[in-house]
C-alpha cells in the first residue's frame, strides 16, 4: 500500500487578498520603519515600471523575460505581503511561454488591478 498527499485546494488568485498587512510588519521588525518605507517605495516605484514594461512585450517573442520579469515580481509583491499580485505574477511566470496575446494581455489586466488594490489598501504614512 502507498500513501497518497493531496495539495489544499487553492484559491484563485482573484480570489486572494490583495494585501496582508502583517507581512509588512515583519518586515519592520526585521529592518525597521524607515528601512520599510524606503524599500517598499523602490517596490512600487519598480512594480509600475515592471507592469509598463509587460506591455510593450511579446509572450511569443519575449516569453523567457516576461518569466523572469514576473518571477522578480512574485518574490517582491510576495516581501510585502501583496497576496493577489504575487499569485498572479506566479500564474505569468508559470505560463509565459504558452500564453497567447489576448491571455497575456487579460492576466495583465488582473495584475494591474491588483497593484492598484495593494495600493488602496495601503495604510497612510
Amino acid at each position: 500500500m502507498f500513501e497518497v498527499t493531496v495539495a489544499p485546494a487553492q484559491k484563485a488568485p482573484d480570489a486572494a487578498p490583495a494585501r496582508e498587512p502583517r507581512a509588512y510588519e515583519a518586515l519592520v521588525r526585521e529592518i525597521g520603519e524607515d528601512g520599510a518605507c524606503e524599500v517598499r517605495e523602490v517596490f512600487w516605484s519598480e512594480t509600475c515600471a515592471r507592469l509598463q514594461l509587460f506591455r510593450t512585450l511579446s509572450p511569443a517573442q519575449h516569453h523567457a523575460r516576461i518569466a523572469r520579469e514576473a518571477h522578480s515580481l512574485k518574490s517582491a509583491a510576495a516581501t510585502f505581503g501583496y497576496v493577489r499580485l504575487a499569485a498572479l505574477a506566479l500564474t505569468l511566470e508559470k505560463t509565459a511561454e504558452r500564453l497567447g496575446d489576448v491571455e497575456f494581455r487579460d492576466l495583465l489586466d488582473l495584475m494591474d488591478a491588483a497593484y492598484a488594490a495593494a495600493r488602496a489598501q495601503e495604510p497612510p504614512r
